[in-house]
């Protein structure tokens, strides 16, 4: 396996996994408060949606879009949806941004489920439509995952599917073991990973789509995450430098 596979599958089964985590709360709080049954046809609804769209959107995006115009819009893609999470893993490592918190959502999901009208024998409609749109919306980020990094390259859906459902897969067999939110998993360490990754990759694609000769080749993209990697820390650090002169300039302006 050459670095740009492995590196698909990785970043393909880091983000899924985030999003997965994610998907996992509002399905245990569906489950827990609306019944099994609601919680669970709602996620095999979403889940028919998402495969619809991406079996519709995956061969349609490679035959209509030249390779090399491919390569650029998914190198643009990746470099926008990249840097979102790398600024947003930033703001959160220095305090500027609250840290994703799956037992906060998880209890505000349940207070606001037991709100609504009271479970009886059939499907709890307001349930279904909690977990079908918790489960579609997140899964629609792990699509775009799968569709951008699949579209690039003969054989490259293969690799990010595979991370996609190698991470579904543990996230779910630990949900179902454990049968509550995952709140020990680094959350944002892994969505700050993630985007350097999605960066790094942007960067290779939309430059391979212009003309750009890679001197390493394949290898240039640990390079560009490890180069990216290191400016986001040093915006981490400069960030947390610059924090308390700003809080004691707010506190003489007071």
């Amino acid at each position: 396996m050459t670095a740009s596979n492995f590196l698909i599958v990785l970043a393909a089964f880091l983000a899924s996994a985030v999003e997965a985590v994610e998907a996992l709360t509002i399905i245990l709080a569906v489950g827990l408060t609306n019944g099994w049954r609601t919680s669970l046809l709602g996620v095999a609804a979403a889940s028919l949606a998402l495969a619809v769209v991406v079996i519709a959107l995956g061969p349609a995006l490679v035959q209509v879009v030249p390779l090399g115009g491919l390569q650029t819009l998914i190198g643009v893609l990746l470099l926008i949806f990249g840097m979102q999470w790398v600024r947003k893993a930033i703001l959160r490592a220095t305090g500027r941004k609250a840290m994703h918190d799956e037992a906060a959502i998880f209890a505000r999901e349940v207070a606001e489920l037991r709100r609504g009208p009271g479970v009886g024998p059939d499907l709890d409609w307001a349930g279904f439509v909690v977990s079908f749109k918790g489960v579609f919306l997140e899964g629609l980020e792990v699509a775009f995952i799968v569709l951008t990094f699949g579209a690039n390259r003969d054989g490259a859906f293969a690799l990010s599917a595979l991370g996609a459902v190698l991470a579904i897969a543990v996230v779910s067999t630990i949900g179902a073991v454990v049968h509550r939110p995952l709140t020990r998993v680094p959350e944002n360490t892994i969505k700050f990973v993630v985007g350097v990754m999605l960066v790094a990759f942007g960067t290779f694609w939309g430059g391979e789509g212009i003309g750009v000769d890679w001197t390493l080749g394949d290898w240039m993209i640990p390079l560009l995450a490890g180069l990216y990697g290191v400016v986001a820390f040093a915006f981490v650090a400069a960030l947390k430098r610059g924090a308390p002169t700003r809080t004691a300039a707010r506190s003489v302006a007071s």
